[in-house]
């Protein structure tokens, strides 16, 4: 197999981090967004969606979308498990999963790509939409410190891929501000754990690609 990515990005992060915590290195092929790789006529023939990551099967099967990476992966190498082994851990986590992608990532995407004067080029920006959208990630890292204060990980008592989506995505939207606050010790306590873990270390270029 081989991961098509663009290292340090929320999405090549979180399948970085996730294959990190499985023990996994896979052969890498690097794509260069600055430079438009991903759309050219060449790379959207291979890749269906143009985007990073993908993944390339011996096949030459290519898998694209990072939650569909992952779940490739669990059932190759279901060891640690990080989706859940029986239903009700498989549906808890797939609700947390979601609602840190759609309530948390998504909202600071979006604050990040109609704010961010780097984005410009890439963005015909609303910038008072990117607020509101910062307001919306704002109150769901509140509501995220509240759950931490009685459970060690976002789904639980356990590491799941719902922690990997959280975790890059506040790490990356710390480009528009996103962080910890004084007054969430327990989204800070998770977030320092979250970020001491070898697979943080191996998912932000700590390692030979």
């Amino acid at each position: 197999m081989k991961l098509i990515g663009t290292p340090h990005t929320v999405s090549t992060a979180r399948v970085d981090y996730f294959l990190a915590e499985k023990g996994l290195e896979l052969e890498t092929e690097l794509v260069d967004l600055r430079a438009g790789v991903h759309k050219t006529p060449e790379y959207r023939a291979r890749v269906p969606n143009g985007r990073t990551p993908a993944l390339e099967l011996d096949d030459g099967m290519i898998i694209c979308e990072t939650m569909a990476i992952c779940r490739y992966i669990e059932a190759i190498h279901p060891e640690p498990n990080l989706f859940g082994l029986r239903p009700e851990q498989q549906g808890l986590i797939e609700m947390w999963n979601r609602m840190m992608e759609f309530e948390l990532m998504m909202p600071m995407a979006m604050c990040f790509r109609h704010t961010h004067p780097g984005m410009k080029m890439a963005e015909d920006q609303v910038p008072e939409w990117g607020e509101k959208q910062r307001v919306i990630a704002e109150k769901r890292l509140k509501r995220l410190d509240k759950t931490l204060a009685d459970q060690a990980f976002v789904a639980g008592d356990a590491l799941t891929v719902a922690d990997i989506t959280a975790y890059c995505a506040l790490r990356f939207f710390q480009l528009s501000g996103f962080a910890p606050s004084e007054d969430q010790p327990h989204l800070q306590r998770w977030y320092d754990a979250m970020a001491s873990r070898p697979a943080a270390k191996a998912a932000y270029g700590e390692k030979t690609r």
